[in-house]
């Protein structure tokens, strides 16, 4: 069935949502606010349909030429077609939509909850870190490159503007280095990480294979020759969602990849998590400590703690804060970076629902936790901790408005909202949200 629609907005994905001519909801990929399109319904469900873009009828004034060739076809950029003021203003739109739709706020108390999404100092090259799947072509030889999220296509580009422009065309560059080095044996690479800062300078090529035996020297003189590394790694972990982390070697350099947030220079382990736009990564932290308005003798604790992104900031502020993360590598990063940098941080490695309530009475409490959000019971445990705010910082705007509910039912009430780009050119966001005790 073919229809013409006028795209409305951007969901919180690839797709810009219209209506069909029976009012029904329609998702459209590749689509910007504005549009005229035809499309092509492919999946008619009963309250919302599913279509392909056939041609654009009328293009909207915040429709752009992609800066890139792949853009639309890896998966990374899904909103590259859009201006950049577009992306921002959609951005904002969905963490406004989540709290209506699914914390059942009325539309304008949630419009006057949520501050205008921050904007990042760069739109491309923003990225510290690569991430590059690894498969065998059509031909059978090994390459690197990316999975689109909605058709699963393997894709191999050259280069990736979104990455700091040292490393944007890390993957042409290792793809051939690797390809010469597994020839016809097969070295059970699966996954390549590519990290680079620009306030240290550091590059660091991390290989993610199972435990096996490996050729470290070859490996790192061929790659040394193909990048310009301050390190080289082997991360011994068997493929799968799981990723259980074996052990690291360092194969060539530094074992660890360096990079500085304000006064704070962080070591960080290839298996560990840090955010991907460094200078957003600092105005978020400022949006933490501001919204928390900490006493220099306060309590705080800091859950799913990372590496530290905001234990070592939070330490400066007060006198006593414990960081809680589950992850060995980052409580091992944690560690070492609260020493190095003189931080007096009490690093409790353990699961956060295990864990908090061994913390006692808490004054401020921040939570930064994976997609899925917060575990079932931990709004109630802290609410038990009894801490006078709470910063939420979350990537997810669904799981978040879920967490909202269940925060307000533990008696708190969200008191503001500011989204931060740390993703342009994507559908992604962080928001930093600040609970008061009721």
């Amino acid at each position: 069935m073919e229809q013409t629609v006028r795209i409305d907005a951007l969901t919180y994905g690839e797709a810009g949502i219209g209506r069909l001519d029976d009012g029904k909801a329609v998702f459209v990929p590749h689509t910007t606010p504005g549009d005229v399109v035809r499309i092509e319904v492919t999946e008619d469900k009963k309250t919302f349909a599913h279509a392909r873009l056939l041609d654009i009828v009328e293009a909207s004034p915040d429709r752009v030429a992609p800066a890139c060739p792949y853009a639309g076809v890896c998966g990374g950029c899904q909103w590259m077609h859009v201006s950049y003021e577009a992306q921002l203003k959609a951005k904002r739109d969905n963490v406004v939509s989540a709290l209506s739709h699914l914390a059942r706020w009325d539309v304008e108390t949630a419009e006057a909850m949520v501050a205008a999404c921050v904007p990042s100092k760069r739109e491309l090259g923003y990225r510290n870190k690569l991430e590059l799947g690894a498969e065998r072509d059509a031909q059978g030889r090994f390459t690197l490159g990316f999975r689109s999220e909605s058709s699963h296509q393997f894709v191999s580009p050259d280069a990736c503007l979104l990455a700091h422009k040292t490393i944007q065309k890390a993957p042409k560059a290792l793809r051939g280095a690797l390809r010469f080095l597994e020839g016809n044996k097969d070295l059970g690479i699966y996954r390549v990480g590519v990290r680079h800062s620009f306030r240290t300078g550091n590059v660091e090529v991390a290989l993610w294979t199972p435990p096996s035996a490996f050729p470290r020297a070859q490996v790192a003189n061929t790659l040394s020759s193909a990048l310009k590394t301050t390190g080289i790694v082997r991360v011994l972990a068997d493929p799968g969602k799981a990723r259980k982390v074996k052990g690291v070697e360092v194969l060539a350099g530094h074992g660890k990849w360096r990079e500085r947030l304000g006064d704070n220079e962080f070591s960080v382990s290839a298996p560990s998590f840090f955010q991907v736009n460094t200078e957003q990564a600092e105005n978020m932290i400022d949006c933490v400590i501001e919204g928390l308005e900490l006493d220099e003798d306060a309590v705080v604790a800091d859950l799913y703690a990372g590496a530290g992104t905001f234990s070592l900031a939070l330490s400066e502020q007060v006198d006593m804060v414990y960081a809680v993360e589950s992850a060995a590598s980052s409580v091992r990063d944690l560690r070492h970076n609260a020493d190095a940098n003189g931080a007096w941080i009490e690093v409790v490695g353990g699961d956060a629902a295990h864990e908090l309530p061994e913390l006692g009475a808490l004054d401020a409490l921040v939570v930064d936790p994976p997609r899925a959000g917060l575990a079932e019971g931990v709004p109630e445990l802290i609410a038990a901790a009894g801490p006078e705010r709470i910063a939420y910082v979350s990537c997810n705007p669904s799981t978040w408005a879920r967490d909202v509910v269940r925060l307000e039912e533990a008696g708190y009430a969200l008191a503001s909202v500011t989204p931060l780009d740390l993703f342009p050119q994507t559908y992604h966001a962080e928001l930093v949200s600040i609970f008061k005790r009721l």
